[in-house]
């Protein structure tokens, strides 16, 4: 964590300062209830909370806050200081202590994946660098700034997430963090619903390349490549990654393994390596090619990547395989959207091993006018691929159901079970699964899919 001066909070804020008193501080806090002592509150307004109604609170522990309502009477021992706005306040100070560092800062964004190629990217450059990570999914215009103030000087390099819900969006954490090198894990429909269309998922997914000097981007991802070709103005490095077309960097020869993906990283020009990969699925395979274009372009080794990449472990709710009482189950169940779905119903298939593959998937949500037409979707998507059991918890879900319980393509359609929501769907799941099953288990977060997970890893 860097140390805070009054006088860094109000370069960096043009805020004024209310008290006398002159202190440092030893990091930022936006919750009275998690502050610590040393730390500096930003008293930011939210839709539904005003950081201001906690002052006192977090002036218990902290010893400071940034305000932008002047307060009565000004507390003894503590620094105040007030600004026009707290958020915009926070944002300047993360771009402030970003531009004193002459480091690099690596950018992910895309549809699906963003996550864990920020993991893999973190888990093979702190082998040899300093490096900060935003934490979690901290990936927003507040979240982000968070994780910009953690910033120590010794660190080397910064690797940050990037979420968006609108358009420029991406933009703005650009604006603040200023990164020097950004990856396009992939483009599909998460948000489609907000921003509109497809094309403006992409244009908004594309402000990441403004101002790079290195972009990572999935050229097997048509849709990301045609709108990349559009773009005139871009004059960084471009370093593809890809598994079935032609890339700077690849994977070759993708095989299943009973703990995960065993391919052939080959880097154009320089060689390849055996990655022996503990995540399945083989998005997760597109995640580790995405972290290794963009760590080798950071002077990353071939060994050292294959090494890191080795060693990571993935994360609960994401493709994470259990087995119980006979059942391999995929908790998938972090999140969810049309690209993402089926994605996993295809892994889902391709680890099926000799038994029943069942999806239990819940609604998607935040697909507004499109959210009958994708669900439909994947309704015909079931049917096709294979899978043997249709579990659909949701009013949504349902949907899918109706439209695969017919014979699609030939193929026969599958057995069908429909529940309105995931507790429902928890109380009968082992009455329909057998041993020998593999079960994914996927929804939108608010969904709370976990649990079903509960219902058949805690069953007796």
């Amino acid at each position: 964590m860097a140390i805070l001066t009054v006088e860094d909070i109000i370069e960096a804020t043009g805020g004024e300062l209310l008290s006398e008193d002159s202190k440092t501080f030893s990091g930022v806090s936006i919750d009275s209830r998690k502050i610590s002592e040393g730390e500096v509150f930003f008293a930011i307004r939210g839709d539904k909370f005003d950081g201001h109604d906690f002052l006192t609170n977090a002036l218990v522990k902290g010893s400071g806050a940034i305000v932008g309502i002047r307060p009565e009477s000004l507390p003894a021992g503590k620094v105040i200081i007030c600004v026009n706005d707290t958020l915009r306040s926070l944002q300047d100070l993360a771009h402030f202590l970003r531009m004193r560092r002459k480091i690099p800062v690596v950018a992910v964004t895309g549809s699906n994946g963003k996550t864990t190629t920020k993991e893999m990217i973190y888990q093979i450059l702190s082998g040899k660098y300093r490096t900060l990570k935003n934490e979690g999914n901290l990936n927003n215009h507040i979240g982000l700034p968070l994780s910009l103030t953690r910033l120590h000087p010794d660190d080397e390099v910064v690797v940050l997430e990037m979420g968006m819900n609108a358009s420029g969006e991406i933009r703005r954490l650009c604006e603040i963090a200023v990164p020097s090198h950004g990856v396009i894990t992939n483009i599909g429909s998460a948000h489609v619903g907000m921003l509109g269309s497809y094309e403006a998922v992409r244009a908004a997914k594309l402000e990441i390349l403004e101002g790079l000097s290195v972009a990572v981007v999935n050229a097997d991802n048509d849709f990301l490549m045609q709108g990349l070709e559009r773009t005139k103005d871009f004059e960084g490095e471009m370093i593809t990654f890809a598994v079935n077309n032609e890339a700077h960097v690849m994977a070759r020869d993708v095989r299943a393994t009973k703990t995960g993906s065993d391919f052939l990283l080959e880097i154009k020009g320089n060689g390849g390596a055996t990655v022996n990969l503990k995540v399945h699925g083989l998005f997760n395979v597109y995640n580790a090619l995405a972290a290794s274009a963009v760590t080798f372009s950071l002077g990353m080794s071939i060994d050292e990547i294959r090494a890191a990449l080795g060693a990571y472990s993935g994360f609960p709710m994401r493709f994470e395989v259990i087995e119980k009482n006979g059942i391999t189950v995929i908790n998938d169940s972090y999140n969810a959207n049309p690209s993402s779905v089926e994605k996993s119903v295809k892994e889902l298939v391709r680890l099926g091993s000799g038994g029943r593959v069942v999806a239990v998937l819940g609604d998607m949500r935040e697909l507004d006018e499109f959210s009958e037409k994708e669900h439909r979707a994947i309704g015909r998507m079931i049917s096709e691929t294979g899978v043997d059991v249709f579990v659909a918890v949701g009013e949504m879900m349902n949907m899918a159901a109706e439209e695969s319980a017919s014979e699609k393509s030939g193929a026969a359609a599958p057995e069908v079970f429909t529940y309105i929501d995931a507790d429902s769907a928890k109380d009968n799941i082992m009455a329909i699964l057998r041993p020998g099953d593999t079960v994914l288990v996927k929804g939108s977060r608010s969904m709370t899919m976990e649990k079903i997970i509960e219902g058949i890893t805690d069953a007796v």
